[in-house]
């Protein structure tokens, strides 16, 4: 992929999962990175073994990558003396870790000039998309944008291809984003639907349970292709019920991530879905995984913000009572299939 011109920048990466792990391992290789992590032991072993064994086994970390389990150096690394004039700070931990992180970043002295958040998802309780929990905690004057799109972390650390989207009210922050990120296999497109973005990387995740449901259960290609396809219907419509813009829906962050999701076996909420359907629990998953499965609580939170605004969402409510009511995924199946024909717009 073409390069765009960029001058090396100072960029803070806070959350040392698989994902932040590798962005941080991306953009090592153009701008001074800081990855930072909560856990000191983790960090320790992280700068001594220079990779991430416990969530991105296999990769190196480029010599040049900083680790750091103290906020306060992760923080000043961007916002202190020789900083430059285009310092990032890139959020990279789960829904449920935002507003918490958040509340660190606020008390401290710092100034936090912007924030790019990687996370997908409604927090829980609150029904909030990210950006409206950056609103909450840190108000307007501090400008953030969402970094969303298909993006497998072993892909993007391995240094594979892939296209992502920044999405921003402040046009300046989009332009930041785009000549410090876009650049060697990345490419990244901005838009100005922050609403659009977060919707179709949120409920993408719910629907890649439903997919995996079917596919466990052998129900065949067709009946992934109807899935995936009804559930593009199912995000359009809570989207746009939100403000989100149609036509976002139908590229990068909305039919390009709802695509890989289902259909990647590097994903975590397929693997949930495969695994429902061969009987075993839902707390048994989860915990093998040892990673966060964004779709489960995305599902119990997009149900409740469905009914509450009256968007009908089959596919979703069928995962949610997989998930919470103990249905059955043959019996999901069976409830889909029962519901009266319609005309394929509605």
């Amino acid at each position: 992929m073409q390069n765009i011109k960029q001058s090396p920048s100072k960029i803070t990466v806070l959350g040392a999962g698989a994902w932040g792990t590798a962005v941080a391992i991306a953009l090592a290789a153009r701008h001074d990175v800081l990855l930072w992590g909560r856990n000191g032991e983790a960090m320790d072993a992280m700068a001594q073994g220079r990779d991430n064994r416990a969530y991105l086994p296999g990769f190196a970390l480029p010599p040049a990558l900083g680790v750091t389990a103290d906020i306060n150096a992760a923080v000043g690394h961007v916002t202190g003396a020789g900083a430059g004039d285009a310092p990032l700070l890139i959020a990279a931990c789960p829904v449920a870790g935002l507003r918490p992180l958040l509340e660190q970043l606020k008390a401290m002295s710092k100034p936090i000039p912007n924030i790019v958040w990687l996370c997908k998802g409604f927090e829980n309780g609150t029904g909030l998309l990210p950006h409206q929990v950056v609103r909450a905690v840190l108000g307007k004057q501090v400008a953030g944008a969402a970094l969303s799109g298909p993006s497998f972390a072993q892909e993007v650390a391995r240094g594979l291809p892939c296209a992502l989207t920044v999405a921003s009210d402040s046009p300046a922050l989009r332009e930041r984003v785009v000549a410090l990120v876009h650049g060697g296999n990345i490419r990244v497109y901005s838009s100005d639907d922050l609403i659009g973005v977060e919707v179709g990387g949120a409920v993408k995740n719910v629907l890649a349970i439903a997919t995996g449901a079917a596919d466990g259960l052998e129900l065949g290609l067709n009946a992934r292709a109807a899935l995936i396809t009804r559930g593009l219907a199912e995000i359009t419509r809570l989207g746009v019920a939100l403000g989100g813009n149609i036509g976002t829906f139908m590229g990068l962050t909305g039919m390009g991530d709802l695509i890989l999701t289902c259909t990647g076996d590097l994903s975590r909420n397929r693997r949930v879905g495969l695994e429902l359907a061969r009987g075993k629990r839902l707390e048994a998953i989860v915990a093998e995984l040892g990673h966060v499965a964004e779709g489960v609580p995305c599902a119990r939170a997009v149900r409740e913000l469905a009914a509450r605004l009256g968007v009908d969402m089959p596919i979703t409510n069928a995962v949610a009572g997989v998930l919470f009511d103990g249905d059955d995924p043959r019996a999901m199946v069976a409830q889909l299939l029962a519901r009266d024909p319609r005309g394929e717009s509605a």
